[in-house]
């Protein structure tokens, strides 16, 4: 049973094997000059907003493969589910060869059980491969990336670690199950996309979140999250102030929510928006004569008064726990998926 499931799944098992040699080869190749590139930039940029040029400069010269490589990661199960997992039994049953199998000395849990086990196995190590040769060689670009890019953020996290072998796990499984009680190859392969690209954003958006309690704290503001510093001309207006999506002293956290706070802890501004901030600017640091006017004198003039961000994140330390938890989760998934497999074919299926 176990060569007869080999010799029906060795091509495409072939096909992905050459490919995930392929792209470890290339990145391989590739990832001497990026760490080369990164440390000697890293080493010769200075304290002030030098490093944040070069961080910029940096990731947007590696941008395409590093989107490229992430999109294959977040593909992968998608595709294990589609095109390994949907048609796997959907396939015997249209043709009517499971029961020529049922009728010889092989149960239908037994061939069900390698079916399952075997090709399950080869698409899990395969997403395991890939997310984390992925995560090997993009390490200097995670560590330069802008906030919703960083290493928490949801369209790099679902590409890093072992997460990508607990989606492929649940992906495959989801297609047996929903093709098992279908019973035709195309209309389970949608339902399997839909199905599993419903859970992929759920997970991001409602749990995820939630794993652990998001840290919620106030910082003074700077040139780490303040995107935009606005003093009008000749006393025309208030300060404005927009922040950045990020944590001072936490790069690649993932921020859940950020604002501005006045010194009574009330809300100016949200994320995105700018708000408007009662200071002098006709004198003072922020005044049209004064020479640290919009900078780091009308900042900590801003800083004095008690104006603050408040934010609510996921610490960058977090992210081998989620990490760990997330695939957790799927594997009890998985799980409840294939005891529902050997229930139906037991029961259902004829």
């Amino acid at each position: 049973m176990i060569w007869l499931t080999w010799r029906q799944f060795r091509g495409s098992a072939l096909m992905v094997a050459a490919l995930l040699v392929l792209l470890a080869a290339t990145l391989a190749l590739t990832r001497p000059g990026l760490v080369s590139g990164y440390s000697a930039g890293v080493a010769d940029c200075t304290p002030d907003n030098t490093c944040n040029q070069f961080f910029n400069n940096f990731f947007d010269l590696y941008q395409l493969p590093f989107l490229a490589v992430n999109l294959v990661v977040l593909l992968l199960p998608a595709l294990v589910g589609l095109f390994w997992g949907a048609p796997l039994i959907t396939r015997e049953l249209e043709t009517g060869t499971h029961l020529l199998v049922w009728n010889q000395s092989i149960t239908r849990g037994r061939w069900l059980a390698v079916k399952l086990g075997l090709t399950g196995l080869v698409a899990m190590a395969a997403a395991g491969v890939c997310g984390l040769t992925v995560t090997w060689w993009s390490d200097p670009l995670d560590k330069s990336a802008p906030e919703n890019l960083a290493l928490m953020a949801p369209l790099v996290f679902g590409a890093r670690g072992i997460a990508p072998m607990g989606y492929a796990a649940f992906a495959f499984v989801l297609g047996v199950t929903v093709g098992m009680i279908v019973r035709r190859t195309l209309p389970a392969m949608a339902l399997t996309l839909a199905a599993f690209a419903a859970i992929q954003l759920v997970m991001p958006l409602l749990v995820r979140p939630h794993l652990n309690a998001p840290v919620t704290a106030a910082f003074e503001l700077g040139q780490a999250n303040v995107e935009h510093l606005g003093v009008p001309p000749n006393g025309g207006g208030p300060v404005q102030i927009m922040l950045r999506s990020a944590v001072p002293g936490d790069a690649g956290a993932w921020v859940l929510s950020s604002v501005l706070i006045d010194p009574a802890g009330r809300t100016i501004a949200g994320d995105d928006e700018e708000g408007a901030i009662p200071i002098s600017t006709t004198s003072g640091p922020c005044a049209a004569g004064s020479g640290a006017r919009g900078g780091d004198g009308c900042m900590v003039e801003v800083n004095r008064l008690g104006y603050r961000q408040q934010v609510t994140y996921q610490p960058l330390e977090r992210f081998w726990p989620f990490q760990w938890i997330e695939t957790g989760l799927y594997a009890l998934l998985t799980l409840a998926l294939t005891w529902l497999c050997f229930w139906w074919i037991r029961r259902r299926l004829s």
